[in-house]
């Protein structure tokens, strides 16, 4: 099954910019078409502007081509309504209008505000820890 997915900014983050860390399967795995990735406006301006942040020492042609490793392979979504259940952190609300608006299957993300309303929502909210459990089966080394 392809899952349908919204992906935290610093999910995203992470698996662009620390090619070697835990998270960087997760490119192969957007660019593969191993999931429909969903994108809004909102969340790729959001993307755009985390990775200008100083503490990353991108240059404007790196940001470029990071965007250019996770936006075109996204199916984007126009945000009809929002999300029923309210996020803690009202800077969060995107990626569950998002992933309402864009009958996603999972909302992937680190972030303890979006991982809170887990269970209340139409879609599943998990850690990349479950999300990868989710695609491998359990499995091991991807």
């Amino acid at each position: 099954m392809k899952w349908r997915v919204v992906f935290d900014t610093n999910v995203v983050i992470s698996a662009l910019l620390f090619g070697k860390g835990r998270l960087s399967w997760l490119v192969g795995h957007w660019q593969g078409g191993l999931c429909e990735a969903l994108v809004s406006r909102a969340t790729a301006m959001e993307l755009m502007r985390i990775l200008a942040y100083p503490k990353f020492r991108l240059t404007p042609g790196e940001q470029r081509e990071a965007l250019a490793n996770h936006i075109p392979c996204c199916e984007p979504v126009e945000i009809a309504e929002t999300c029923p259940v309210p996020c803690r952190d009202a800077k969060d609300q995107l990626f569950l209008d998002l992933a309402h608006s864009g009958n996603a299957d999972v909302l992937v993300t680190g972030d303890e505000d979006l991982l809170a309303p887990a269970g209340q929502t139409g879609f599943a909210i998990e850690t990349p820890e479950d999300y990868r459990r989710r695609v491998h089966g359990g499995e091991q080394g991807h």
